[in-house]
Protein backbone atom coordinates (compact mmCIF):
# COMPACT_ATOMS: atom_id res chain seq x y z
CA UNK A 1 0.00 0.00 0.00
CA UNK A 2 1.20 3.39 -1.18
CA UNK A 3 1.27 6.39 1.42
CA UNK A 4 -2.60 7.52 0.49
CA UNK A 5 -3.98 4.35 1.71
CA UNK A 6 -1.22 3.49 4.43
CA UNK A 7 -1.92 4.27 8.27
CA UNK A 8 -3.74 7.61 9.21
CA UNK A 9 -1.72 10.80 9.48
CA UNK A 10 -2.41 13.51 11.38
CA UNK A 11 -4.08 16.28 9.53
CA UNK A 12 -1.68 18.67 8.24
CA UNK A 13 -1.96 22.55 9.17
CA UNK A 14 -2.35 25.23 7.05
CA UNK A 15 0.89 25.98 6.83
CA UNK A 16 2.15 22.75 6.10
CA UNK A 17 -0.53 22.52 3.36
CA UNK A 18 0.42 25.92 1.66
CA UNK A 19 4.38 24.98 2.64
CA UNK A 20 2.90 21.50 0.32
CA UNK A 21 1.50 23.64 -2.35
CA UNK A 22 4.61 25.43 -2.84
CA UNK A 23 7.04 22.65 -2.90
CA UNK A 24 4.79 21.23 -5.76
CA UNK A 25 2.10 18.69 -4.44
CA UNK A 26 -0.97 19.46 -6.49
CA UNK A 27 -3.18 18.09 -3.62
CA UNK A 28 -2.78 20.62 -0.74
CA UNK A 29 -3.61 23.90 -2.15
CA UNK A 30 -7.39 22.06 -2.64
CA UNK A 31 -7.22 20.71 0.66
CA UNK A 32 -6.49 24.18 1.69
CA UNK A 33 -9.46 25.96 -0.23
CA UNK A 34 -12.08 23.07 1.23
CA UNK A 35 -10.87 23.38 4.44
CA UNK A 36 -11.74 27.01 4.73
CA UNK A 37 -14.07 27.54 1.87
CA UNK A 38 -17.09 27.71 3.56
CA UNK A 39 -15.48 30.93 5.54
CA UNK A 40 -14.11 33.17 2.91
CA UNK A 41 -17.54 32.51 0.70
CA UNK A 42 -19.62 33.92 3.78
CA UNK A 43 -17.20 36.87 4.25
CA UNK A 44 -17.24 37.31 0.04
CA UNK A 45 -20.74 37.78 0.66
CA UNK A 46 -20.88 39.89 3.87
CA UNK A 47 -18.28 42.62 1.65
CA UNK A 48 -19.53 42.44 -2.00
CA UNK A 49 -23.05 43.90 -3.05
CA UNK A 50 -24.24 40.30 -4.56
CA UNK A 51 -23.89 36.64 -5.08
CA UNK A 52 -22.50 36.91 -8.33
CA UNK A 53 -19.63 39.15 -6.70
CA UNK A 54 -19.13 37.44 -3.97
CA UNK A 55 -18.35 34.33 -6.47
CA UNK A 56 -16.36 36.31 -8.83
CA UNK A 57 -13.92 38.03 -6.14
CA UNK A 58 -13.75 34.38 -4.05
CA UNK A 59 -12.16 33.10 -7.54
CA UNK A 60 -10.17 35.73 -7.73
CA UNK A 61 -8.40 35.40 -4.60
CA UNK A 62 -8.28 32.16 -4.63
CA UNK A 63 -6.35 32.40 -7.86
CA UNK A 64 -3.90 35.04 -6.37
CA UNK A 65 -3.96 32.86 -3.25
CA UNK A 66 -2.71 30.15 -5.45
CA UNK A 67 0.19 31.79 -7.66
CA UNK A 68 1.60 34.14 -4.65
CA UNK A 69 2.04 31.21 -2.22
CA UNK A 70 5.53 31.41 -2.21
CA UNK A 71 5.53 34.87 -1.18
CA UNK A 72 3.51 33.99 1.92
CA UNK A 73 5.62 35.18 5.32
CA UNK A 74 4.90 33.10 8.14
CA UNK A 75 4.35 36.16 10.04
CA UNK A 76 0.44 35.65 10.33
CA UNK A 77 -1.64 32.74 10.15
CA UNK A 78 -2.43 31.29 6.92
CA UNK A 79 -6.36 32.37 7.06
CA UNK A 80 -5.76 35.64 7.97
CA UNK A 81 -3.78 35.75 4.76
CA UNK A 82 -6.96 34.19 3.01
CA UNK A 83 -8.99 36.38 4.86
CA UNK A 84 -7.33 39.79 3.99
CA UNK A 85 -6.62 38.23 -0.02
CA UNK A 86 -10.75 37.90 -0.07
CA UNK A 87 -10.91 41.51 1.46
CA UNK A 88 -8.71 43.08 -0.86
CA UNK A 89 -10.45 41.19 -4.31
CA UNK A 90 -13.84 42.26 -3.16
CA UNK A 91 -12.70 45.68 -2.44
CA UNK A 92 -11.02 45.92 -5.74
CA UNK A 93 -13.86 44.23 -7.35
CA UNK A 94 -16.18 47.24 -5.93
CA UNK A 95 -13.96 49.83 -6.96
CA UNK A 96 -14.32 48.37 -10.82
CA UNK A 97 -17.76 47.84 -10.97
CA UNK A 98 -18.26 51.17 -9.25
CA UNK A 99 -20.65 51.76 -12.22
CA UNK A 100 -22.81 48.87 -10.85
CA UNK A 101 -26.50 50.86 -9.46
CA UNK A 102 -26.94 50.23 -6.08
CA UNK A 103 -30.37 49.00 -5.63
CA UNK A 104 -32.54 50.09 -2.70
CA UNK A 105 -33.84 46.59 -0.57
CA UNK A 106 -37.51 46.79 0.11
CA UNK A 107 -39.86 43.90 0.97
CA UNK A 108 -40.43 43.21 -2.88
CA UNK A 109 -37.83 42.22 -3.52
CA UNK A 110 -37.34 40.48 -0.57
CA UNK A 111 -39.75 37.26 -0.83
CA UNK A 112 -39.66 35.64 2.44
CA UNK A 113 -42.69 33.53 3.67
CA UNK A 114 -42.14 33.62 7.11
CA UNK A 115 -41.73 37.44 8.15
CA UNK A 116 -40.38 36.73 11.24
CA UNK A 117 -38.97 39.29 13.65
CA UNK A 118 -35.33 37.61 13.55
CA UNK A 119 -35.44 37.57 9.57
CA UNK A 120 -36.47 41.17 9.81
CA UNK A 121 -33.49 41.62 11.37
CA UNK A 122 -31.30 40.20 9.06
CA UNK A 123 -32.24 41.93 6.40
CA UNK A 124 -32.35 44.83 8.41
CA UNK A 125 -28.99 44.24 9.17
CA UNK A 126 -27.75 43.39 5.62
CA UNK A 127 -29.14 46.87 4.43
CA UNK A 128 -27.01 48.68 6.99
CA UNK A 129 -24.31 46.75 6.04
CA UNK A 130 -24.61 47.27 1.93
CA UNK A 131 -24.93 51.15 3.13
CA UNK A 132 -21.59 51.33 4.62
CA UNK A 133 -17.89 52.33 2.51
CA UNK A 134 -16.39 49.52 1.81
CA UNK A 135 -13.68 49.93 4.00
CA UNK A 136 -15.86 50.36 7.02
CA UNK A 137 -17.39 47.33 5.99
CA UNK A 138 -14.91 44.94 5.62
CA UNK A 139 -13.69 46.12 9.04
CA UNK A 140 -16.28 46.05 11.45
CA UNK A 141 -17.59 42.67 9.66
CA UNK A 142 -13.78 41.22 10.37
CA UNK A 143 -13.49 42.56 13.99
CA UNK A 144 -17.32 42.34 14.65
CA UNK A 145 -18.91 39.29 12.82
CA UNK A 146 -15.42 37.42 11.89
CA UNK A 147 -13.63 37.80 15.49
CA UNK A 148 -10.53 38.60 14.69
CA UNK A 149 -8.66 40.68 16.98
CA UNK A 150 -8.10 44.37 16.06
CA UNK A 151 -4.67 44.11 15.10
CA UNK A 152 -5.06 40.73 13.32
CA UNK A 153 -7.70 42.47 11.09
CA UNK A 154 -5.15 45.46 10.38
CA UNK A 155 -2.68 43.50 9.74
CA UNK A 156 -5.11 41.90 7.07
CA UNK A 157 -6.03 44.81 5.59
CA UNK A 158 -2.82 46.01 5.46
CA UNK A 159 -3.70 49.45 7.46
CA UNK A 160 -2.63 50.61 10.85
CA UNK A 161 -4.07 49.58 13.95
CA UNK A 162 -5.87 52.96 14.75
CA UNK A 163 -7.48 52.69 11.05
CA UNK A 164 -9.27 49.43 12.01
CA UNK A 165 -10.48 51.26 15.08
CA UNK A 166 -11.65 54.66 13.15
CA UNK A 167 -13.18 52.41 10.89
CA UNK A 168 -15.04 49.98 12.92
CA UNK A 169 -16.58 53.18 15.17
CA UNK A 170 -17.90 54.83 12.53
CA UNK A 171 -19.44 51.65 10.77
CA UNK A 172 -20.75 50.99 14.22
CA UNK A 173 -22.12 54.39 14.47
CA UNK A 174 -23.78 54.47 11.21
CA UNK A 175 -24.94 50.68 12.14
CA UNK A 176 -26.71 52.08 15.40
CA UNK A 177 -28.50 55.10 13.42
CA UNK A 178 -29.92 52.85 10.40
CA UNK A 179 -30.52 50.33 12.31
CA UNK A 180 -31.87 52.73 15.35
CA UNK A 181 -34.22 54.34 12.34
CA UNK A 182 -35.59 50.93 11.29
CA UNK A 183 -36.48 50.03 14.83
CA UNK A 184 -37.94 53.77 15.63
CA UNK A 185 -40.28 53.30 11.91
CA UNK A 186 -41.26 49.81 12.70
CA UNK A 187 -42.16 50.97 16.28
CA UNK A 188 -44.28 54.22 15.30
CA UNK A 189 -47.35 51.89 13.83
CA UNK A 190 -47.50 50.03 16.08
CA UNK A 191 -47.74 53.69 19.05
CA UNK A 192 -50.57 54.91 16.72
CA UNK A 193 -52.52 52.34 16.39
CA UNK A 194 -52.75 51.75 20.31
CA UNK A 195 -53.53 55.22 21.05
CA UNK A 196 -56.82 55.26 18.48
Amino acid sequence: MGSFWGTAEEERSDAELLAAHVAGDRYAFEELFYRHHRQLYRLAMMTSRNPDDAADALQDALLSAHRTAASFRRDAAVSSWLYRIVVNACVDRLRRNKSHPTTELNDDNCLVGDHTPRVDTAIMVQRALMRLPVEQRAAVVAVDMQGYSVAETARMLGVAEGTVKSRCSRARAKLAEALGYFDATAAVPDTRGAMQ
